[in-house]
């Protein structure tokens, strides 16, 4: 595997996140890998077809140049603040450049624990990575801004949930990985240095400020924020717009960036009713439902057509696994 890392994260923000190392999945095998969206990478088919492949998509070996760390950050969650929760099941692997010369982060959900996975064994179900796999393709398909799946793999061994299910491993990209928690965290420490660092990272990384301005930039802390609030007003305008429910929308599953990301137990679409409606994890009045907009008799189903054709297309290609009957 030839990938060209560059790792700007783990370079510029010492002390936010832990180094940790990739554990050998026990029979890894590939069951979808979205080939367009690695050709856009720049990564080779052929080369994620092979044995080295499979051991990075599996979560297995990391190529060379590649430093897989677990993430920092805090979050507010169901309406109570949790001043630590970090990557307890996932893995940021690093980052390169795309072919349009767009930084993106490769990083795994599912990949194990980590120093952040608080009593939990780090791991995602098959069936939970599929269904990120579809809806955040589904959501792309939309053109909504969403974090994207590259390929996802079975383990070959069985996790406890409700009763023994197959392991997997998503391999996702995004624009990046820092959430609003990823400043909480630091900001509920006190460390103003930290979060100073953080700031002109976001900055550069994701709204730059450009020297055309005219209006010089007094407190780059509220630019960010500005750039970070339309963002995200924008970007939940056109889940509403889709009748879209995040199942789980807390700060440490909001992007800066813009991006849908970390897709809840139960992420829903109601495009037609007008009543109120929960994610179906979620009980009834709970912070994560919403009265949909009205739309148009006989629109829905032509909006969600996109979505439709490429889920439908995604599943022909998966494999026949015996609990998908």
């Amino acid at each position: 595997m030839n990938i060209n890392f560059d790792n700007s994260y783990a370079r510029d923000l010492t002390g936010m996140y832990a180094d940790w190392k990739l554990t050998a999945a026990p029979q890894p095998q590939l069951v979808w890998l979205n080939e367009s969206l690695a050709v856009s990478l720049g990564l080779h088919i052929a080369d994620l077809h092979s044995t080295a492949g499979l051991a990075m998509l599996s979560a297995s070996q990391a190529p060379a140049g590649a430093q897989p760390i677990a993430q920092a950050y805090a979050g507010h969650q169901f309406g109570h603040f949790s001043p630590q929760l970090g990557d307890g099941r996932a893995l940021l692997l690093g980052e390169m450049i795309n072919t349009h010369g767009q930084r993106q982060d490769i990083a795994f959900k599912g990949s194990g624990r980590t120093p952040f996975s608080r009593g939990g064994d780090g791991k995602a179900t098959l069936s939970s990575v599929l269904r990120e796999v579809l809806v955040s393709e589904c959501m792309h398909a939309l053109g909504v801004p969403s974090t994207r799946a590259l390929a996802a793999v079975a383990t070959g061994e069985n996790i406890r949930r409700e009763g023994m299910q197959p392991a997997g491993v998503l391999t996702r990209i995004a624009a990046s990985h820092l959430r609003v928690g990823t400043f909480e965290f630091f900001a509920a420490r006190g460390d103003n240095d930290a979060l100073r660092r953080l700031v002109d990272y976001a900055i550069q990384r994701h709204h730059p400020i450009q020297k055309e301005q005219t209006t010089p930039v007094a407190n780059k802390a509220l630019y960010l924020l500005e750039q970070v609030i339309n963002k995200q007003a924008k970007l939940i305008a056109q889940w509403m717009g889709f009748g879209f429910i995040h199942g789980v929308m807390n700060t440490d599953n909001m992007s800066i960036s813009g991006e849908t990301i970390d897709y809840g137990p139960a992420p829903s679409w109601k495009p037609t009713t007008r009543k109120p409606y929960s994610a179906p994890s979620t009980p009834k009045g709970a912070m994560h439902s919403r009265i949909n907009p009205p739309l148009p008799n006989g629109t829905s189903a032509a909006w969600l057509q996109p979505c439709y054709r490429s889920s439908m297309k995604m599943m022909t290609k998966l494999p026949r696994w015996p609990w998908m009957r």
